[in-house]
């Protein structure tokens, strides 16, 4: 009868509002069979007025099931309505299609995403916590060397403790691993960042081929490594084999017995002076090379440091440098302490060189917290600063700017942190102190 859901809603409820007032006419002149009729038809009209409405409510309904199942190809009828439903279809079109241009604006920005992960040469792997794989790109694919990955199980065909490896990583951590290939031996930097979505928590894991960058690392320490090799070799041969000479045509040519005397017992304390000088050195080399592997256990960093302070207290009081060590009355920290300490001396003893007597000099020890469970202490001095010539080697092995010096203090307490996972950094502070930092990669 009526074409407009809403002149049905107000013809219904006209009708219902009659009939409970003729019904309950009927019921109080006690014509009960007339008011039974009549509740018959309340309920009819009530059961109509419900199918009308939820009539109205259809389109909406509609508009919102197929928004949801991306389905667009679809459009509400705007002519040959009555106003009201027109007004409202012309709403829902405009709204459907302000919703459709932004699901069709994010599949393509999915779609220019994804192939962007799949040209870069960095691998991207996405995990969830229970190891299934959500994303993979080719670089990836590439360097695992497989053809699909799907779950970290799989990766038991390149290491047996890589899938526990990977479960293990978290927001912050970073490995190194070696891959091997049918044409290849690959070392992989692996970092992890972590992301919370509607299906759960994401980790993201960045893979990056570093084995060229180490190749040439590896050739520029070893380059720098000879080069100072020789320097210190030719400097201790050079003056035996002039002496050598010199001896050698004295004997030949001098017939003066007590000056060719004298001459042969300096030119023997020079030889034996040199050849000391050359021992020394390559004792220094032994030492290099013999760093054992870290025995970790836990121990107090704050009593560990105390201590080490304590056995510096005559130099410290001979240049009057106060000592602030900033760190919690307990702090535990797994790793070998014996390495750890040894670490700590060599610097607090080049913070202590660093300044000049009588130069208000300061060193303060402090720890703080990183990322990814690490932690760090650094040992920071107000003394003279490493001049930017010096800089780019100090960590070279057996390069020194010390008359006394051996040269491998740095380098030695910078690998002995590298066997512990974690590195020695220096930097100079906002307030122009020069920081070495000690990086260890948990804490207890």
């Amino acid at each position: 009868m009526f074409k407009s859901v809403q002149y049905k809603l107000i013809f219904y409820t006209t009708v219902l509002i009659l009939l409970v007032a003729a019904t309950s006419i009927t019921f109080l002149i006690r014509m009960y069979i007339f008011a039974a009729v009549g509740c018959m038809f309340v309920f009819l009209c009530l059961f109509l007025l419900n199918k009308s409405y939820r009539l109205y409510n259809l389109n909406i309904l509609f508009l919102l099931n197929a928004l949801e199942n991306r389905d667009s190809a679809f459009r509400f009828p705007e002519s040959k309505r009555p106003v009201s439903e027109r007004e409202m279809n012309v709403v829902m079109n405009r709204i459907k299609d302000i919703l459709a241009a932004a699901q069709k604006e994010a599949a393509e920005n999915e779609y220019f995403l994804n192939i962007i992960v799949d040209r870069v040469s960095t691998g991207i792997v996405i995990l969830d916590d229970r190891g299934f794989a959500h994303k993979v790109n080719q670089a990836a694919l590439n360097m695992l060397g497989l053809p699909v990955f799907t779950h970290i199980n799989q990766l038991r065909t390149i290491n047996d403790e890589y899938p526990q490896m990977f479960c293990n990583l978290r927001h912050g951590n970073r490995r190194q691993i070696t891959i091997t290939t049918e044409r290849e031996e690959l070392q992989i930097s692996l970092s992890v960042s972590e992301v919370m979505l509607k299906r759960g928590m994401m980790r993201v894991i960045t893979m990056n081929n570093i084995g060229n960058e180490l190749e040439i690392k590896e050739m520029e320490s070893w380059i720098r490594l000879v080069r100072v090799m020789t320097h210190e070799i030719m400097n201790c041969i050079a003056p035996i084999v002039s002496l050598s000479d010199t001896m050698s045509f004295m004997y030949r040519s001098d017939n003066n017995a007590q000056s060719l005397r004298k001459n042969t017992v300096e030119a023997f304390e020079t030889i034996h002076s040199t050849a000391s000088g050359l021992m020394n050195f390559v004792e220094s080399y032994r030492k290099f090379t013999s760093v054992p592997k870290p025995e970790k256990q836990i121990f107090d960093l704050r009593i560990l440091t105390e201590k080490i302070v304590r056995l510096h207290e005559p130099a410290l009081t001979e240049k009057n440098i106060a000592v602030k060590i900033s760190i919690p009355e307990t702090f535990p920290v797994i790793a070998d302490e014996n390495l750890i300490a040894q670490v700590i001396i060599n610097l607090l003893k080049n913070a202590v060189e660093a300044i000049d007597t009588g130069s208000d000099g300061r060193i303060v020890l402090s720890v703080k917290p990183l990322d990814g469970n690490r932690i760090c202490l650094d040992v920071a001095n107000n003394g003279k600063p490493i001049s930017s010539e010096v800089l780019p080697h100090i960590y070279v092995p057996f390069f020194t700017t010390k008359t006394d010096g051996s040269g491998i203090g740095l380098s030695v307490s910078r690998y002995i942190m590298r066997l512990h996972g974690g590195t020695l950094q220096n930097f100079v502070s906002p307030d122009g102190m020069t920081v070495f930092r000690i990086i260890l990669p948990e804490s207890f």
